[in-house]
């Protein structure tokens, strides 16, 4: 059940991030892709899920989970932090140079 629930989620965080990077108002095409990247970091989080017993700091006498998953996703958060902080800053500067959000109004992207 927990399985189902969990890739409902994952799919509905899809869904809308990839409904809000078709949008024209830049500033929403930006909330959906940071929601279409925590969609992936969670389905790379729940695919590479190991049901261990310990922690894998813990020691060695049990089963220990994999730690790859966590450091990976743990890198992609940083990484897709980054960009969205860059991604804020060229819309910072797309609406003090154009003083709209719309992108059909902004004429020096379309070539």
């Amino acid at each position: 059940m927990l399985n189902l629930l969990t890739a409902l989620a994952i799919g509905a965080m899809f869904a809308l991030g990839a409904f809000q990077l078709m949008r024209r108002n830049i500033i929403r095409s930006a909330i959906g892709l940071i929601i279409l990247s925590n969609a992936v970091n969670m389905f790379l989080f729940t695919a590479g899920a190991y049901d261990g017993i310990a922690a894998p700091y813990y020691g060695h006498t049990q089963q220990i989970s994999d730690p790859l998953p966590q450091a990976l996703v743990l890198t992609a958060i940083v990484i897709s932090a980054g960009g969205f902080a860059f991604v804020l800053s060229l819309l910072y500067v797309i609406g003090f140079r154009y003083k709209t959000s719309d992108s059909d109004e902004i004429q020096g992207l379309r070539h």
